[in-house]
């Protein structure tokens, strides 16, 4: 673990491409994306992380795949073992994006596994905390199979499974804030698989500001425009960084699925 007490000190990070518009999306304003105002967003998003003293490795954009910004989606990451899982999209549109994260990581030195058929898992519903506990949501993109592969990926911890069909991914839904606690929405996941752990609740008309990412020393990175979850946060002891990412919400994306940590566990 980073000695900032986040659980890693790198991470992989890809530009968005023009076809951003045509991304996997409920979004009601998915189809006004901004495709420069999503490029600048994203650098922006990128010297937040440098400034907090964290390693980004920048991939070249990946040509007609909408999504691929997404990058946390495409692989699960540990480099104390130098081992990486190489996810199975369960959006079949999205398959193809993982082929040059596996490339980069295997010259990278790190061993890899992939997820194959009829497994599906997507880093966006893999909850890794520093207390010896990983979480997996069982959705329409992760399923039990998925599951399993993790579960050997992760064999010196231990992998709850947690079934959910209200959110995208688990993420969405529920983070890990350091310290033995995690922010979440309860009405998008049952509270009751996380006990022992310290709960903050983001209220349901921010609901979108619970994705957001550890920057460790107590400092959370909130997507822009969420005054009670950031009041809250600060309540907490929490000191907040707000960053706007509109275009990617309109993508159904958020701060964690901008970039693929390479963690420390």
């Amino acid at each position: 673990m980073s000695s900032k007490g986040r659980l890693y000190n790198s991470v992989v990070v890809r530009p968005p491409v023009k076809e951003l518009v045509k991304c996997v999306s409920s979004h009601p304003l998915r189809d006004t994306v901004d495709y420069r105002l999503a490029l600048k967003q994203h650098e922006n998003y990128v010297r937040i992380l440098q400034e907090e003293g964290i390693e980004v490795f920048k991939l070249p954009q990946l040509e007609g795949f909408p999504d691929s910004v997404f990058i946390q989606d495409t692989a699960v990451v540990r480099s104390p073992v130098k081992r990486a899982l190489i996810s199975r999209f369960g959006a079949p549109s999205r398959r193809g994006e993982e082929s040059s994260i596996r490339e980069f990581l295997s010259r990278m030195g790190f061993v890899i596994t992939d997820v194959v058929e009829p497994a599906t898992l997507e880093g966006g519903d893999v909850l890794v905390t520093g207390e010896g506990v990983v979480f997996v949501g069982i959705t329409s993109r992760t399923n039990a199979n998925g599951a399993e592969f993790l579960r050997n990926f992760f064999k010196d911890l231990k992998v709850v499974p947690i079934p959910n069909d209200k959110v995208f991914h688990l993420l969405s839904a529920v983070n890990y804030v350091g310290n033995k606690t995690l922010v979440i929405v309860p009405e998008y996941v049952d509270s009751s698989y996380f006990s022992g752990f310290r709960l903050i609740r983001v209220v349901l008309e921010e609901a979108y500001a619970a994705n957001m990412l550890y920057l460790g020393d107590n400092k959370v990175l909130i997507p822009e425009g969420h005054p009670k979850t950031v009041e809250r946060m600060r309540s907490e002891g929490y000191r907040v960084i707000e960053v706007d990412i509109s275009e990617f919400e309109k993508c159904d994306g958020g701060v964690t699925c901008l970039s693929l940590p390479i963690y420390e566990v």
